[in-house]
């Protein structure tokens, strides 16, 4: 499914980790009368959303003018009669697509590691190794803080036509100047169906194809992959659960490849109880996950804290979708950089488990940060 929204019509906070349902009510009351010939997921009143990682700050909803959306073969317009009208908001949706977007960016780039590689390999990954030893948790994501700075502003368009020539089959989205393109899934709710499609275990891409499989396969076989695999699919089953009448998960991890990297990917699906939670409530409750947050959940958030030495911001937060029905579709908010003006921040981040080489996750955080470098045209 695709959905994108023009303009800005109203913004309805989301307080969090408990006004789910508080804001639910006030987007399925912001329309009074309203004229739904496709009545489906998407259609109506939309808001778009990029919370905070931190699962104690507010989030918000942007509520644009215009909606265009497409399933399958279906595809529809909706649009606030107060504020445009179809004519214009076809005649807005054409200048759009007929814009021309730039080849690349414009202007020269530098890129700078927040902390130095050293002292966040040493000082961050090797003592959360070192606390994972000690027996208080298990599992910690790490993720390193850059810093693009650009002698002209940055063009979001360029960027996000870039993302989407190398990553035609991740989430695109841009909300408020945060933009990327997400590989994982946190959570879809599309009447009662739900599903997830986690990501954790990664390896490099190499364009070699004997040395790419080869990789693939020590993917497959690593007992420390596996292990952090297995960690974010029985926290996400286990909390799912609750609001459903079954759920499930693929027996056994797969690959999800894209052109900078392997993850092991597993997809859960599952039937929602009735009445059926709404995606709001989902992401409430699946947010974060050990993926990007570790495990136990409130210790490594403690530690994250502690050692990282960064805000990260909407970096790793849930970022979609949500219609007046409680459809919706969020994902993670990783592969992503917030652009203001000529500076963009971006993050890159690692599962650090008792087995982790310090080494290994620096560059491992060099192989997740080239995606969004080159599509901010850092070393063209």
């Amino acid at each position: 499914m695709r959905i994108a929204g023009v303009g800005e019509r109203t913004r309805l906070s989301v307080a969090r980790p408990d006004g789910a349902a508080t804001a639910q009510t006030e987007l399925r009351n912001t329309d009074h009368q309203i004229d739904d010939e496709v009545a489906g997921p998407g259609a109506g009143p939309v808001g778009f959303g990029a919370f905070p990682f931190d699962r104690e700050l507010p989030g918000e909803l942007v509520l644009p003018r215009i909606v265009v959306g497409q399933m399958g073969e279906r595809r529809w317009l909706t649009i606030d009669v107060d504020q445009t009208d179809l004519s214009a908001a076809v005649g807005e949706i054409e200048a759009i697509c007929a814009a021309p977007v730039a080849a690349c960016p414009v202007g020269e780039r530098t890129v700078e590691s927040v902390l130095s590689p050293e002292t966040w390999r040493d000082d961050v990954v090797g003592e959360t190794v070192r606390r994972i030893k000690q027996g208080n948790f298990s599992k910690a994501v790490m993720a390193r803080e850059f810093r693009v700075h650009a002698t002209q502003t940055i063009d979001t368009t360029v960027v996000l036509d870039r993302l989407l020539e190398r990553f035609p089959t991740a989430n695109i989205f841009a909300v408020d100047g945060f933009l990327g393109a997400t590989p994982e899934l946190l959570v879809g709710r599309l009447g009662r169906t739900v599903r997830a499609h986690p990501l954790a275990g990664t390896a490099p891409h190499a364009d070699d194809p004997k040395v790419d499989a080869a990789l693939v396969a020590e993917l497959l076989a690593s007992t420390k992959n596996q292990h952090e695999h297995r960690i974010t699919i029985e926290w996400l089953l286990n909390n799912l659960l609750p609001f459903c009448s079954f759920v499930d998960a693929e027996p056994e991890p797969g690959i999800m490849s894209l052109a900078n990297v392997h993850h092991l990917a597993t997809r859960v699906e599952g039937q929602l109880s009735q009445p059926a939670a709404s995606i709001l409530d989902l992401v409430a409750a699946l947010h974060p996950t050990p993926a990007v947050g570790g495990d136990p959940q409130a210790v490594a958030l403690q530690v994250i804290a502690e050692l990282e030495g960064a805000d990260r911001g909407r970096y790793a937060g849930p970022v979609g979708w949500v219609d007046a029905q409680g459809n919706g579709e969020f994902g993670v908010g990783i592969r992503s950089a917030q652009v203001e003006g000529s500076v963009a921040t971006m993050f890159a981040g690692v599962g650090v488990v008792a087995a982790s080489d310090p080494a290994s996750e620096l560059a491992e955080t060099e192989a997740k940060a080239q995606a969004l470098l080159w599509a901010l045209g850092v070393n063209e």
